[in-house]
């Protein structure tokens, strides 16, 4: 029997002692050393710490310049990211975070920070799901297992006109990597409006051999009505114009059912609810004449059922409601997505993140 490698960790193995080291980036030691937090003598602390002196947190945050991208992990391997907290300040979506495994010059995360842990819509939202979760009031956590072989680095770009402040903490551990395992993915899409009679695109391009293991959805409601029919849809290694897998609905794909309304005849409202694996958790109601659209905030985490393909992988949502006389209507709304999943490298070159201006929400 081989020595644990402190990966995988659940209440069953966590008795289990490991050669795995434990080590920790943050704004107090950036490079993770060992015996090298709490050193600074400057930083966004140090004129509250003025009567204190070092080691009295002179350095719990950094600042990001307006067009600035800041490294804000450089690991050297092998071994794996197992949490991450961050606590943005300014416009989520102005902020992108990007992983990059390996060496590569290609990210394998490409997401604004807010849509990537479950807030594209800028506002609060407790979310409590196994991989990720938001707790009051803006504190973001991941809790995907992201192994690497020879390199980890994390960067985050401030594409705002203003400055950014960003607390920030990433626990990993520095041990052996199995063979089989994948690099973690993630990436962001956003159509605005989605044409007529067309479907929503949540990822393409994928090549390689992985598993998707989930989806979270920023959805802006342009109709009245309900916007939640459509399928979602997987196609797979060569699927062309049929997928291999489809769900019946989004508020079924997405664990709810009959509207996320438990009395739709009735014309109630909308139920939030945030589990390990699924949830609907954000519904930002119209407040006023500047503030008139539905915006919902949903995810599906497959951690038990993971989706896997060996080739290749595309994933589709039909934007379907309900028209008259009991016919389907095609939507044109506003969706927003990110897409998680594990793969071999090389990573995938996709689409670009759209700029600036098309990542706004008003």
């Amino acid at each position: 029997m081989t020595g644990f490698n402190g990966l995988g960790m659940h209440l069953g193995n966590l008795s289990r002692l490991s050669n795995a080291k434990t080590r920790s980036i943050c704004a107090e030691n950036f490079n993770g050393e060992k015996g090298g937090a709490c050193m600074a003598t400057e930083g966004t602390g140090a004129n509250a710490a003025r009567d204190l002196g070092k080691g009295w947190k002179i350095s719990p945050s950094i600042r990001i310049e307006p067009g600035e991208t800041r490294t804000i992990a450089d690991i050297e391997g092998p071994g794996a990211i197992q949490h991450i907290w961050m606590t943005p300040t300014g416009n989520w979506r102005f902020t992108i975070l990007r992983i990059y495994w390996d060496g590569s010059d290609i990210p394998s995360v490409e997401c604004p920070v807010g849509d990537f842990f479950g807030s594209g819509w800028g506002e609060f939202a407790q979310m409590s799901a196994l991989p990720i979760c938001v707790n009051p009031g803006s504190a973001f956590n991941s809790y995907w297992e992201m192994p690497f072989r020879k390199r980890a680095r994390i960067t985050m770009t401030n594409i705002a006109e203003e400055q950014m402040t960003l607390y920030y903490q990433i626990n990993y551990t520095l041990t052996e990597i199995p063979d089989d395992c994948a690099y973690f993915h993630a990436h962001f899409r956003r159509t605005n409006p989605i044409p007529y009679k067309t479907d929503y695109t949540v990822i393409d391009g994928i090549k390689g051999k992985g598993h998707f293991v989930g989806l979270y959805m920023a959805w802006g409601q342009n109709n009245n009505g309900w916007w939640g029919e459509g399928e979602v849809k997987f196609f797979m290694d060569g699927d062309s114009e049929y997928p291999t897998i489809a769900s019946t609905g989004l508020e079924d794909y997405f664990c709810g059912s009959y509207n996320f309304d438990p009395t739709p005849k009735h014309d109630k409202e909308y139920v939030t609810y945030t589990t390990p694996y699924a949830g609907f958790h954000q519904v930002v109601r119209p407040a006023s004449d500047y503030k008139t659209q539905f915006r919902m905030g949903m995810y599906r985490f497959h951690v038990m059922d993971p989706i896997r393909f060996d080739s290749d992988l595309k994933v589709t949502v039909q934007a379907l409601g309900w028209g008259y006389n009991g016919r389907w209507l095609p939507m044109q709304d506003d969706v927003a997505s990110v897409a998680y999943w594990y793969q071999t490298l090389p990573a995938p070159t996709l689409q670009p993140l759209p700029d600036r201006e098309f990542l706004l929400i008003v």
